[in-house]
This record gives C-alpha cells, sequence and structure tokens, in this order.
C-alpha cells in the first residue's frame, strides 16, 4: 500500500518541485516501512521555518528541514493512529540557498531533505557519530534509488 502524503505550499515558485515529486521521493524513501502510513510535506518561508525552529528546537534561524513525529494524544489508543507518521517543514529559500552555496543539483538537494526528514520521522537521528553513519548510509543508499548521488560526497 503506497503511503499517503499530502503536500502544503505556503510559498511556491518555479524552483519549488511539484506535488509529484514530493511524493515520489516520500514514497521511495518509505519502501521499506509496512503497513499504511501518512505524512503531511509543508514547504514554507525563512520567518514559518525560523519560528518552528525557535519555538521547537531552541535556534533562532530558519533550517532546511524540521520533522514532527506524531505522537498519539494522551488517552488514544496508538493502534487507531499507528499509521500517522508525522510531519516535514522544508524551508525553500534554505534549500535554495544551500544547494547554490555547496554546488548542488537543487532537485536532489529537495530530494535529500525529504529523504532525510523521513528517515527522521522513522526513528533515525545523527546526534552521534554511530548514529550519523547509520542514518547517512541510508539516504545514500535511498538517494541512488531515486538517481541521484551521495549527498555527503564534496
Amino acid at each position: 500500500m503506497s503511503p499517503r502524503i499530502e503536500t502544503q505550499y505556503a510559498v511556491c515558485d518555479e524552483r519549488t518541485p511539484p506535488k509529484s515529486a514530493f511524493h515520489y521521493w516520500a514514497d521511495t524513501a518509505l519502501t521499506d516501512r509496512e503497513g499504511p502510513t501518512a505524512v503531511t510535506i509543508r514547504v514554507v518561508d525563512e520567518n514559518e521555518s525560523r519560528t518552528l525552529n525557535r519555538e521547537y528546537r531552541d535556534r533562532d534561524r530558519p533550517t532546511n528541514v524540521l520533522s514532527f513525529p506524531f505522537d498519539a494524544p494522551p488517552g488514544v489508543p496508538a493502534e487507531t493512529t499507528g499509521y500517522l507518521l508525522g510531519d516535514l517543514v522544508i524551508c525553500a529559500a534554505v534549500v535554495e540557498r544551500e544547494a547554490a552555496e555547496q554546488g548542488k543539483n537543487p532537485v536532489a538537494h529537495w530530494a535529500h531533505m525529504v529523504v532525510h526528514g523521513i528517515l527522521h520521522l522513522c526513528g533515525h537521528d545523527h546526534q552521534t557519530e554511530a548514529e550519523a553513519e547509520i542514518m547517512e548510509a541510508r539516504e545514500r543508499v535511498i538517494l541512488e534509488r531515486l538517481g541521484f548521488g551521495d549527498p555527503y560526497d564534496e
């Protein structure tokens, strides 16, 4: 069963990928996940990204991607909402700027942010070197499936 991916655009211009691209990237990142899954991807401006980053991560600046895993509210059985994986918030301006600064293909960088965020929703993290190695290896495999190169190859 394909995941249910909802895409919301708070900002959108000719450089912003279409919903079909976001859906494809997220679906590919979720290939190994069993059962029904739902994810919301929201494309935002720097102000919204900064506000969310400040409120939830105590960092007063916009960032490329924020992941918000879904937690069932107290008293609601997890099995009734278990398919809700969470939300990704991607800042268009930061992604475009990073791609330019790092000499990366902008589409590949957008795909990387979706894959990176999805892996966070699935429980991966990069707080330690060991965690980062595992997560980055997983990102490389998924991005290769999507036809993109290694995002960490400098």
